[in-house]
């Protein structure tokens, strides 16, 4: 399969099939983005019941005389600053499992998507002299790519810096990557010497 250059005066550059010209798996791309987003979440929002608030130790009143109802503490759901009587947990506490295999056709799953969708361009040595964010428009600019995912090999400090203040541009590493970025952004540029990694870490 070939896909299109951005910055050569080569159209096209071939790449691998295995990797951009498979058949594509709704249920587990879908699947796999649901367990990314479930495992994302910290996990730590939770209600407390009545055995985890604090204070109430103390009996309010004593059993018999008063005329009210009888009360053995003050943390009872039924009183103001009480427990919660079904409190609920954090569904994260439950992190969804994706094997490997599965993981790795998702991916494959979601490039072939992608390719078929023309939302792939290639890039040959984009480099960026510099942390200042104005030749890093600059140069996006002369290859008329303002917004989407730009994936390089390897990030150094100047890309980091360059990019992190352009709207709707993410700049991220083969190691970095994930699904959600990878279909958010309606185009996808990817460095030409991203390929046998991606190749190696995807079969």
């Amino acid at each position: 399969m070939e896909l299109p250059i951005v910055n050569s005066k080569n159209k096209s550059l071939k790449v691998p099939d295995s990797l951009f010209n498979q058949e594509v798996n709704d249920n587990l791309i879908n699947q796999l983005v649901n367990s990314y987003i479930d495992n994302g979440h910290q996990g730590t929002k939770a209600q407390k019941n009545r055995s985890q608030v604090s204070g109430g130790g103390k009996k309010p009143w004593r059993q018999k005389g008063t005329g009210r109802a009888r009360a053995g503490t003050s943390r009872s759901p039924i009183w103001r600053g009480g427990g919660v009587t079904f409190a609920a947990r954090s569904k994260s506490s439950n992190p969804k499992k994706i094997n490997k295999k599965m993981y790795k056709v998702a991916m494959k799953s979601i490039f072939s998507s992608l390719a078929k969708s023309n939302k792939v361009f290639i890039s040959q040595g984009i480099e960026v002299g510099s942390s200042k964010t104005k030749e890093m428009v600059s140069l996006l600019k002369k290859i008329d790519f303002d917004k989407g995912l730009l994936i390089f090999k390897e990030l150094n400090e100047n890309l980091i810096l360059a990019s992190r203040n352009i709207p709707n541009i993410e700049v991220t590493e083969i190691k970095s990557l994930n699904p959600i970025s990878l279909l958010k952004h309606k185009a996808i540029l990817i460095s030409d010497d991203c390929f046998r990694e991606l190749e190696e870490i995807y079969s």
